[in-house]
């Protein structure tokens, strides 16, 4: 188990380094670089004052740039590190994150790790929430369709899985917001932030109170149609495990069906479950949280990076990146590691040659 660890983590090195190259590698191409959109923004406010600054309507590339002043564009290309070979600035971009020193952002005046520390809140509010409701309502679901198989009840409930499944949360929000935010109906749940303007004068019950009102319509649209495939793959691993030998053997011994659903049964299903833990780990936090930020006005990092890509803020852009892949990358580790405490039998120093 050491050695397989140990050979994970040496793994995982190259798997960053080529995610961050690559990276690096399309931010230094791409049009509209922060260059390009300084000088938009010369032109922007050379507009407004009525000044001539700039003849480039849109600002992207240096060839547009009438009337700047060279010394003004060098001036920018050496704040933004840009008067710096290529090698060069990859040398330093790694030598950086090795420190966990992830840069300053180009345009919001504050270091990238002190912007993902102030948007983390809201995306951990949301993305504990979305992994915990999927798993607390996928698994005793899965388990109660596996024992009603073929019921009326397991076929309301795969209909009702499947429509919420069909659903993409963005489309769902939108629904929640038009009947219980004040869209059509009723004005039930807020629509901003995480909590109210009063939060400091709230007692503690209230702030309890006011948090989960703020997260209750974005957590819905982000739960609804995630549970789906995990409630579908617990019962149907259920269902292969209860037709196995030893549940023969366990209620032939006079086990009661409780015992022998949770102590036999559930143990070995939950090898799948298991194995899909890092996926949804990382899903609940990352995937599908921009546009679910976007709809409720929630400032956390999906909507963070998105910002940053567009204005071509790259060191927020790869900082974000930087630190998903780390966690994601450790998070599958994890996943490994829990697959071998659930089940002690697999051994994976057997596959090695």
């Amino acid at each position: 188990m050491w050695i397989y660890l140990i050979k994970r983590l040496l793994i995982l090195i190259p798997t960053l380094l080529g995610v961050l190259t690559l990276t690096f590698l399309i931010t230094q191409f791409v049009p509209g670089g922060p260059v390009e959109q300084a000088l938009a923004q010369i032109d922007g406010e050379s507009a407004r004052t009525g000044t001539d600054a700039a003849g480039s309507s849109g600002g992207w590339g240096y060839a547009g740039r009438e009337g700047v002043d060279d010394k003004q564009v060098e001036q920018l290309r050496t704040a933004y590190g840009f008067d710096k070979p290529l090698h060069e600035r990859y040398v330093q971009m790694l030598g950086s994150y090795l420190r966990f020193d992830l840069g300053e952002s180009y345009f919001r005046n504050q270091k990238v790790i002190e912007l993902i520390q102030e948007k983390l809140i809201v995306s951990v509010s949301l993305g504990v929430w979305t992994f915990l409701f999927t798993y607390l309502i996928s698994v005793p679901l899965g388990v109660a369709k596996a024992v009603r198989a073929g019921t009326p009840f397991d076929l309301i409930t795969s209909i009702l899985i499947l429509i919420g499944y069909a659903i993409p949360g963005f489309v769902l929000g939108v629904l929640l917001i038009v009947l219980f935010g004040g869209g059509s109906f009723w004005d039930v749940f807020p629509l901003r932030g995480l909590t109210s303007s009063d939060w400091d004068e709230l007692s503690l019950a209230g702030k309890v109170g006011d948090y989960l009102w703020h997260v209750a319509l974005p957590v819905t649209a982000a739960v609804v149609s995630s549970f789906a495939m995990k409630t579908l793959l617990t019962k149907n691993t259920f269902l292969e495990e209860i037709r196995r030998q030893y549940v023969l053997t366990a209620r032939a011994k006079g086990l009661s069906e409780r015992q022998v659903l949770w102590k036999h049964v559930f143990r070995n299903a939950l090898l799948p479950l298991v194995t899909g833990f890092p996926a949804t780990f990382i899903a609940a936090f990352f995937t599908g949280s921009l546009l679910i930020e976007t709809l409720f006005s929630l400032d956390g990092l999906g909507l963070l990076s998105f910002e940053s890509i567009n204005t071509r803020d790259y060191p927020v852009v790869l900082g974000t990146l930087y630190l998903f892949t780390l966690i994601g990358l450790l998070t599958k580790l994890v996943g490994d590691i829990a697959y071998v405490l659930v089940d002690p039998r697999i051994k994976y120093e057997a596959h090695e040659v």
